[in-house]
């Protein structure tokens, strides 16, 4: 069992930080066919965006963003998003909420969808950064040779971002300051 798992059951794993490490160690057991199995893909998109020079909510998002695949493949996007809506920006919300159509490009055969779905956000301010988050750090983090930092590595930045509730677009202080 990874450190960061057995620390978070020593602590009662009660925080959102704590059930979501819990999830991301469990995608170690979901493979999907792929070379990879999903925690390993997240730990590579992590740090492919580490290396980027992101910002850490987008390292966290980068980290998370199939965290849902841990319940279902299915709009596992949607999962990823709403678990880190009250953390994070609008924009990293709205990228973890559509990637997956941002990479449909990769898959038109099997998802039916057409392959230019991305298109549509086009005119969104978040657009540029899903284009990078998809082609540049989600797609290509598959490689079984690539070595990456461990989970235990993210830990303490999981914990920040996930650690400022009422910071994200899900806190409500959006719709205050909108009044």
């Amino acid at each position: 069992m990874a450190t960061v798992v057995a620390e978070s059951l020593r602590s009662g794993g009660d925080s959102t930080a704590d059930r979501v490490l819990c999830l991301l160690d469990s995608l170690r057991h979901v493979r999907l066919g792929l070379p990879v199995n999903q925690l390993d893909h997240a730990l590579q998109t992590a740090a492919r965006a580490e290396a980027a020079g992101a910002p850490d909510e987008m390292i966290v998002a980068a980290l998370c963003h199939d965290v849902g695949k841990a319940i279902s493949g299915h709009n596992h996007g949607a999962i990823a998003a709403e678990i880190l809506r009250p953390f994070v920006s609008a924009g990293a919300y709205a990228i973890l909420r559509h990637h997956e159509e941002f990479r449909y490009a990769d898959y038109p055969r099997w998802t039916g969808v057409d392959p230019r779905a991305r298109l549509r956000f086009r005119d969104e301010p978040w657009y540029r950064a899903a284009v990078v988050f998809a082609d540049e750090w989600d797609r290509g983090a598959l490689d079984p040779d690539v070595r990456t930092p461990p989970l235990d590595h993210y830990s303490p930045l999981v914990r920040t971002v996930l650690g400022r509730p009422g910071s994200g677009i899900g806190s409500g202080h959006h719709l205050r300051e909108a009044r």
